[in-house]
């Protein structure tokens, strides 16, 4: 699992975050997400307010982005709500990020399923490239984080990578979409398996056929 700490609070990190404001394309997707929310529930956009002030960051440095505690405070300021409730929502959810991070945010899905499938494995491939868990490589390419079930278990073992998941993978197909990724390309998403679409069995469904292409209505044949 992922360490999951804040990053501390330094006159150093004030120096660079410090005066964090969003963007005026962020600001308008922000007033945007409030405005879906009643009068007196603004507070409820703190998820939305989170997200796009992490991609700002990820922008502005290269990398996915993280929430430094300067950022945090100023999405409290904006929702005009406490900064401990913020922290709460911050490190319950492990889409934000605590701390720096590389380009490409590699979390390994380890839970059950994927284990049973070669979790093992793509770990090693990870590792076989100076990936450390919980680190970020000295090229500030990759952060590699072990992290729980992400419901991609029909098509175990997977990867998430940034906002993209990438499922039925072996070392060899995760080399593949790293190699791709390093340079400067972006690689098919979802199953690596070839034939198959989504979560379907290997080797195509053997019901409901006729919902591959469209929605078939089977009312009238049953």
């Amino acid at each position: 699992m992922a360490n999951r700490h804040l990053t501390p609070d330094t006159p150093e990190l004030r120096a660079r975050w410090g005066q964090f404001v969003f963007t005026p394309a962020w600001d308008a997707k922000a007033k945007a997400a409030i405005a879906r929310y009643p009068e007196g529930r603004q507070r409820s956009a703190v998820m939305a307010l989170l997200d796009y002030a992490q991609r700002q960051v990820g922008e502005e440095t290269s990398t996915q982005g993280w929430l430094p505690i300067p950022v945090m405070e100023y999405v409290a300021d904006y929702l005009d709500m406490p900064i401990i409730r913020v922290l709460e929502v911050a490190t319950f959810y492990f889409m934000y990020n605590l701390v720096p991070v590389g380009k490409f945010h590699v979390q390994v899905c380890g839970t059950t399923p994927c284990m049973l499938r070669g979790s093992d494995d793509i770990m090693d491939a990870c590792k076989a490239r100076g990936m450390e868990k919980g680190h970020t490589t000295n090229d500030g390419l990759w952060t590699l984080t072990e992290v729980e079930c992400m419901g991609n278990c029909a098509t175990a073992p997977m990867v998430q990578i940034n906002d993209d998941n990438y499922e039925d993978l072996t070392a060899e197909r995760l080399d593949h979409v790293l190699d791709e990724l390093a340079a400067g390309r972006q690689p098919k998403t979802g199953t690596q398996e070839p034939g198959r679409h989504t979560s379907e069995p290997l080797g195509g469904p053997t019901t409901l056929k006729e919902m591959v292409t469209e929605n078939h209505d089977y009312r009238g044949e049953w």
